[in-house]
C-alpha cells in the first residue's frame, strides 16, 4: 500500500476526520483508483472492528472512527458512481417499529458500508411495510433489523414474519441490546450479530450462503 493510502487507513483507525478528508482528497486528485481508496478505508475499519471485538477499544472510539470513515466516503462515493463502480450487494437496515434508538444501528450501517456494501438506512421506527417496500425497491441481499427495547422485540418478530410472508428473497439479520442468538432463531432470522463489527462478518456470511 502506498504511503498516502496507508496514511488514510491510519487516520480512520485513529478517528482523525480532518486527516482522513485531506488524504482522500489528495489520493483522488492524484488519480488513484477509487477502488484502492475504498480498500484503504476498509482496511482501517477492519482493524477498528477487530479491536472492538477484542475489547481493546469501545463504542466511543468506534463511533469516532466511523465518522472519519463517513467523511471520506462522502468524497469517494460520487467518484465511485461516476466510474460505474458500485457495491455488488445491498443491505437494508433500520430500527423496528416503536423503537427510536439509532446509535447501534448507525454504527452497523457505517461499518457495513466500509466493507463495500451499499447500505439503505431506513432510520428508526420503521414499519414492516416500509421494510418490505425497501427490499423490493433496492433488491437487497440482506436486511438488518435492530431493536434496543424489550418492548419492541415483538415488532421485530412480526417484521420477520411479514417479510417471510411477502415472498421477498432476502437474508434477515437481527441485533440490538435485548436480542440473543436464541431469540433470533425463535423468530426465524437467518443471522444474529451482537455488535457492529460482528454484523459485517455476518452479512458476508449470509451473502456467501446465498451465492453457494
Amino acid at each position: 500500500m502506498e504511503p498516502k493510502l496507508n496514511e488514510l487507513s491510519e487516520a480512520i483507525k485513529a478517528g482523525r476526520r480532518k486527516e482522513a478528508k485531506l488524504a482522500t482528497e489528495e489520493l483522488l486528485a492524484a488519480g488513484v483508483a477509487p477502488e484502492e481508496v475504498m480498500s484503504a478505508l476498509s482496511a482501517g475499519m477492519d482493524d477498528v472492528g477487530r479491536r472492538f471485538k477484542a475489547n481493546e477499544i469501545f463504542v466511543p472510539e468506534v463511533l469516532v472512527a466511523a465518522r472519519a470513515m463517513q467523511t471520506s466516503m462522502n468524497l469517494l462515493e460520487p467518484v465511485l458512481l461516476s466510474v460505474g463502480s458500485e457495491p455488488e450487494h445491498t443491505v437494508v437496515i433500520g430500527t423496528v417499529e416503536g423503537d427510536l434508538h439509532d446509535i447501534g444501528k448507525n454504527l452497523v450501517a457505517m461499518m457495513v458500508k466500509a466493507a463495500n456494501f451499499k447500505v439503505v438506512d431506513l432510520g428508526t421506527n420503521v414499519s414492516p411495510d416500509a421494510f418490505i417496500a425497501a427490499l423490493r425497491e433496492h433488491r437487497a441481499a440482506v436486511i438488518g433489523l435492530s431493536a434496543l427495547l424489550t418492548t419492541t422485540m415483538p415488532a421485530m418478530r412480526r417484521t420477520v414474519e411479514l417479510i417471510r410472508e411477502s415472498g421477498v428473497a432476502v437474508k434477515v439479520m437481527v441485533g440490538g441490546a435485548p436480542i440473543t442468538q436464541q431469540f433470533a432463531q425463535e423468530i426465524g432470522a437467518d443471522g444474529y450479530a451482537p455488535d457492529a463489527a460482528s454484523a459485517v462478518d455476518e452479512a458476508k456470511r449470509l451473502i456467501a450462503r446465498t451465492a453457494a
